[in-house]
């Protein structure tokens, strides 16, 4: 029989969480089964375009949508599902536009999925224009997942989440690949030029706003001055990567910070780590806490943070607003020694297995894919 073949509508193909989310499946979920198919709008950056190709996906370019051009956005979706009859279901990321796409799709007889992977639309016109999008959501899709059940709340609303169709699905981590190991430890900290007793403040995440740069560097900048052996490694990239180095200059910390871009291989700048600070301003449920603590790290989060992601002993939340308080934890944990996640944290973590959600999600797309058929 030949795979059934699932359209994922997601805003592009660079690294962010919920590109992690569904690469995570891609990667574990039966090909032969069940392929995806990849709906983007325009970008420079296509930094998993060609790992998509080889695993036999295929990627169209939608308009992206500015409300100006709102009849050539659904006439292109409209267009697409009379040009491509062979999709049965729809898994779409991009909520802004979710209630419009996904209806169109309905139209088509596709079964239509949303997903939240997030808490807050961000601020300014763009932001109130979503969460006026983002309203029918719930009344449109079929099915309404969500990375976490705060997330699922701020886009549903709380009646939503009662409901039978409505699904948290774990955001699937290849545990094993994330797994501590002392050999590569060394390794990368000698690639990077970080000294065996160098204490190292880790940070994974797109240098965006939500992700709280700002802060983190601030509260590294204080800690060096009276920690001078000490380093921030930065893994990601984004439109406020200038930015922050800039920050780091003027505070005069830029030689102590590492900034190495978007990495495929971040499971072995965990092991350089010493902690893994994560200050953001809303999440929907961060996929790298969870590998930080597959990887043994303790883990400083802001409490805005779901506690979904609170499964081993190795988190702490703390509030953004007291500063003295994260720089005491990091002095804190700076007396720890690094280890491996035990075999305890690690039984805890099994509900975000990528093979465990994978396999779930196989089965649901089968199921809808035969429904849809009839």
């Amino acid at each position: 029989m030949e795979s059934i073949r699932v359209l994922q509508n997601i805003a592009s193909l660079h690294f962010g969480g919920s590109q992690a989310f569904v690469m995570n499946i891609y990667n574990n979920i039966d090909r032969e089964k069940v392929q995806f198919d990849f709906v983007v709008t325009p970008e420079e950056r296509k930094d998993l375009y060609s790992q998509v190709e080889q695993m036999g996906g295929r990627i169209f370019v939608c308009p992206k949508y500015t409300g100006k051009n709102h009849f050539a956005y659904c006439k292109w979706w409209d267009d697409f599902f009379t040009e491509h009859p062979e999709y049965h279901v729809i898994h779409g990321h991009v909520r802004s536009t979710a209630s419009i796409y996904l209806k169109i799709a309905k139209k088509h007889g596709l079964v239509t999925i949303a997903h939240s992977h997030s808490t807050s639309n961000g601020s300014g016109i763009s932001a109130i224009v979503k969460d006026m999008l983002r309203l029918p959501i719930r009344h449109t899709a079929d099915y309404l997942f969500a990375c976490s059940d705060k997330a699922g709340r701020w886009l549903y609303g709380e009646k939503a989440t009662k409901q039978p169709n409505y699904w948290m699905i774990p955001n699937g981590v290849d545990l094993n690949r994330f797994a501590f190991c002392e050999e590569k430890r060394q390794q990368m900290r000698q690639e990077l030029g970080i000294a065996k007793d160098t204490f190292v403040l880790g940070h994974i995440g797109r240098l965006t706003v939500p992700k709280n740069h700002q802060f983190l560097v601030e509260l590294f900048a204080e800690y060096h001055k009276e920690n001078p052996n000490s380093r921030l490694l930065l893994v990601g990239d984004g439109e406020l990567f200038g930015t922050v180095q800039q920050q780091c200059t003027q505070l005069g910390i830029r030689d102590a910070v590492i900034m190495v871009g978007s990495k495929t291989n971040t499971e072995d700048y965990y092991q350089a780590m010493d902690v893994f600070v994560f200050p953001s301003l809303w999440e929907g449920l961060p996929v790298s806490v969870v590998e930080a603590q597959a990887n043994g790290l303790h883990c400083l989060l802001s409490d805005v943070i779901t506690h979904d992601v609170d499964l081993t002993d190795q988190v702490k939340y703390l509030a953004l607003a007291n500063k003295k308080v994260w720089l005491c934890e990091v002095a804190n944990l700076q007396r720890k020694h690094r280890i491996a996640a035990t075999t305890e944290n690690m039984a805890k973590l099994q509900p975000f297995d990528a093979t465990v959600v994978a396999k779930q999600l196989q089965s649901f797309y089968l199921e809808q894919d035969e429904r849809a058929r009839k």
